[in-house]
């Protein structure tokens, strides 16, 4: 009905990927953020479910940031109709569109090899998108500038604000028929060694706030370059090397940097360092391009660049992983979903002297979830092979606030909100933060179902 507005929650609830709400305001459609799920079977096959909606009925997207779990499903929605806008700001549309790019190789390559290889249970077996699908969807993208207000759809005001998470991230606050509705994305840290504290909403009749570590308080950062130096020190004694998944946005950019510094220390020994990304590549040349958005200093950016061999093509992976010297790759993608780190696993998975690395969150479900949880053999490429690596994981590395971030993000909120949604996290997370917001703010939160229409 004209004058009411809905939220549709399509993506993110219950569980922390696939990102993707639908307002509504009985004229005009918007959809916040556009992603795909991730990790356990049941929800990538959600990725390939038809739409509860018509694509082309929606006006507009608007974007948070630039991870897949945000933006993936953007070609798809193209694919399937959309022809409407795509808003963002400048460095999540570039984040975007280095990202599509590279999922829709990704998936080309895989539905190929699949094929040849006969390990797909579908005959033939195809990509969720391809590239010309993302060439369709690139020239719908259009940048908009952070903490101003804009009109969109003509029916609807929104803001995106700087909100800490990785270059170009923002929360967005949207307004239609008399309400506001903030929408978080993924919200950094007070304490970023790359990027600049948050912004934070200051009024929210509707408010729908990330869980990721909703119940989890990091590490002080004094203990993660200690670590760090530890992991890469203990496995060069043992005369192995360090491989690191990792996010291509923002997490690479700052392994390296802490690398580089524990180098220049003279804390670890000057070895060979690798950053084997195409994205990650591709984003540093971003850091570059996008001075306001992160803290690093044209000189340490250069000098750290300098320092890493940047994997150009395929040729080099295969290399690099038959060498036996050692070194420290750092190679997407950071749950082991996929990317280069697997080509790395596909030879080096047995080796007891090497070290695997987790820095980032690892969803349920995920190849880097379940080696985290103890198993003892890897599917890569549809076979099984025995996992030997000594496992790592230094906590307090993610983009992603915890818990106390959380709450200090709402402190501005003078007046309690009329609905409180907490999304994109799983239950146990959700709930604990569920917990802690009435406990410091008395707000009372709802935790929404994948696909639950909310009228507000």
């Amino acid at each position: 009905m004209k004058g009411k507005i809905s939220i549709k929650f399509l993506g993110a609830a219950g569980t922390v990927t696939g990102s993707k709400y639908l307002l509504d305001n009985g004229d005009k459609k918007l959809m916040v953020d556009c992603g795909m799920f991730q990790g356990l079977k049941e929800l990538r096959l959600l990725n390939w479910e038809p739409p509860e909606y018509d694509p082309q009925s929606i006006g507009a997207v608007l974007l948070t940031h630039g991870h897949l779990d945000h933006t993936g499903y953007l070609a798809r929605l193209v694919k399937l109709g959309f022809k409407g806008k795509i808003y963002g700001s400048m460095p999540t549309l570039k984040i975007a569109e280095i990202i599509l790019k590279d999922s829709a190789k990704i998936q080309e390559e895989e539905a190929a090899r699949a094929n040849k290889e006969g390990y797909s249970k579908h005959s033939p077996a195809e990509a969720f998108y391809d590239l010309k699908d993302v060439e369709n969807t690139i020239p719908l993208f259009n940048p908009v500038s952070e903490g101003n207000w804009h009109l969109i759809e003509e029916d609807f005001k929104v803001r995106w604000q700087y909100n800490g998470h990785i270059i170009g991230s923002t929360f967005i606050e949207v307004e239609s028929s008399g309400k506001r509705v903030v929408f978080s994305g993924d919200l950094g840290r007070k304490k970023d060694l790359l990027l600049y504290t948050p912004k934070k909403p200051e009024k929210a009749d509707v408010l729908l706030i990330e869980s990721t570590y909703g119940g989890r308080v990091h590490p002080e950062e004094e203990t993660i370059i200690p670590d760090l130096e530890r992991v890469v020190n203990e496995t060069i004694a043992r005369g192995g090397s360090l491989f690191i998944p990792s996010f291509a946005v923002e997490r690479t950019q700052l392994m390296m940097l802490m690398l580089w510094r524990l180098l220049k220390e003279k804390r670890i020994p000057n070895l060979p360092m690798i950053m084997d990304s195409p994205m990650g590549a591709n984003v540093l040349q971003l850091f570059h391009m996008s001075r306001d958005w992160h803290k690093l200093k044209p000189n340490e950016c250069d000098e750290m660049c300098a320092h890493f061999q940047v994997v150009s093509n395929y040729r080099e992976t295969l290399a690099l992983r038959a060498d036996n010297k050692s070194k420290i790759v750092i190679a997407g993608s950071g749950m082991m979903t996929g990317g280069r780190i697997l080509n790395y696993m596909e030879t080096r998975s047995d080796n007891s002297n090497d070290t695997l690395l987790f820095v980032g969150y690892q969803a349920e479900g995920t190849r880097g979830r379940k080696l985290l949880e103890g198993a003892k053999e890897i599917k890569v490429y549809g076979k099984w092979l025995p996992f030997k690596m000594h496992i790592e994981q230094i906590e307090g590395l993610s983009a992603h606030g915890d818990q106390n971030d959380l709450i200090d993000w709402l402190s501005e909120i003078k007046e309690q909100p009329e609905k409180v949604f907490i999304i994109h996290g799983e239950t146990e997370q959700a709930e604990a933060f569920s917990k802690a917001l009435e406990d410091n703010k008395g707000w009372r939160a709802a935790i929404p179902q994948l696909n639950q229409t909310v009228e507000l």
